[in-house]
Formats: C-alpha cells, structure tokens, sequence
C-alpha cells in the first residue's frame, strides 16, 4: 500500500476525482485509468471528501478508514488518495476546485465524473460555475449513459462537448468544455457494496 506524492509542477496535467469514497471501488480506479490514458494526466488525485452535503453523514466511515482504504485500492503510481478537502475545511465541489486552483496555480485540472453524477449535476451547488472553471470529462456508468447525455447540464452546455478524437487535449481547452467517454463499465457502488459488506472499514481501522 503506497500513496504517490502529489505532482505539483506547474505544467502538470491532472484529473480531480471527488467523492467520499465509502468505501473506494474498482470503479473509481478504472475511471482514474481511463483518465490517465484518455488525456494523458500526469496525475489523477482521488480529493476524499469529508461528506457529501446531500448524503446521511451517519453513513460515512471515519477519515482515517476512508483514506487507507483509497490507498489501498487505488495501488498506481500516477493516483494519489488527498485529503485535501479535509485540509481547506471545504465540502462543496465549486469551493474545492476554488481552493485547488488558488493553490496549485498554473495546474491544468480536469473534474472527473461518472455519468450518474452528470445526470443529477444540475442539483449541486454552483453547478454552472463548476463547468465554466474547469474541463469535464464524463465517464460511463453501465444504466446512466441516456441519464447522463439527455440531462439538464448536457443540454445546457451542448456547444461546449468536446469531440472524441479531441478528448486527448481536454486539459488544455478553455472552460466551458466537457467530453463523454464510454468505455468504463463498472458496475461497482458504494451503496451497494456498504449493504452486502456494512462492516467494510473494520480492517482499516
């Protein structure tokens, strides 16, 4: 179990995968992969959040668990598991990303996200700024590709998605600017996996 350092040059390209990851799946990693891959990321940084603002904070595993556990199934040396949110006291994804890039300035950073969130994307808070401050990059979930592309926040910004064969560049391209890629098929959740295994956090304890 290693956690690579974070990448901080200033040319660096890296991808933000946020989420409370509790716990941590295949899923998350093969997102992270496809981003690498995709848009040759230097980095992908797993942002561990400490709840999100719409979920029952009763459900969440302690920090310490949530972070081991992401360390443990991210396993690459190009995706780091950051407590970033935990640092900057921010809960909300536009207050990250603000923070991030008043931190890291210079960064080309890419917000990742399944296709289950770009269905419901127009219910977080400041989602207009979300997109117009950074690239998005969508990732299939297996039941959620129709949600994701016939959504209120796919629509809104039709004219800003970004063809495939330009994906490669989306770091570089000026916000607003999004791209779908479906060759993730995960079927992996959180929920799901909390419900057969609701002791998951035990051993990283």
């Amino acid at each position: 179990m290693s956690n690579p350092a974070p990448i901080i040059k200033k040319t660096a390209n890296i991808g933000l995968l946020g989420g409370s990851f509790n716990p941590p799946h295949q899923g998350h990693r093969e997102i992270s992969l496809a981003a690498l891959a995709a848009m040759k990321l230097d980095q992908v940084w797993w942002l561990v959040s400490p709840g999100n603002p719409q979920k029952d904070p009763k459900t969440y595993a302690g920090k310490s668990a949530r972070l081991k556990a992401s360390i443990d199934m991210a396993d690459h040396p190009h995706i780091h598991v950051s407590d970033f949110e935990f640092q900057s006291g921010t809960r909300y994804s536009f207050d990250s990303i603000k923070a991030l890039k008043t931190a890291f300035p210079g960064i080309n950073f890419v917000w990742l996200i399944g296709a289950d969130n770009l269905a419901s994307f127009h219910s977080w808070k400041n989602w207009q700024e979300i997109m117009a401050a950074l690239p998005v990059a969508v990732f299939n979930r297996p039941g959620f590709r129709h949600k994701a592309l016939s959504s209120p926040t796919a629509r809104f910004f039709a004219k800003e998605r970004v063809a495939t064969r330009e994906i490669r560049r989306l770091a570089h391209r000026p916000p607003p600017a999004w791209a779908f890629i479906g060759k993730t098929a995960n079927r992996q959740s959180a929920t799901r996996l909390r419900q057969t295994n609701p002791d998951w956090s035990e051993k990283f304890l």
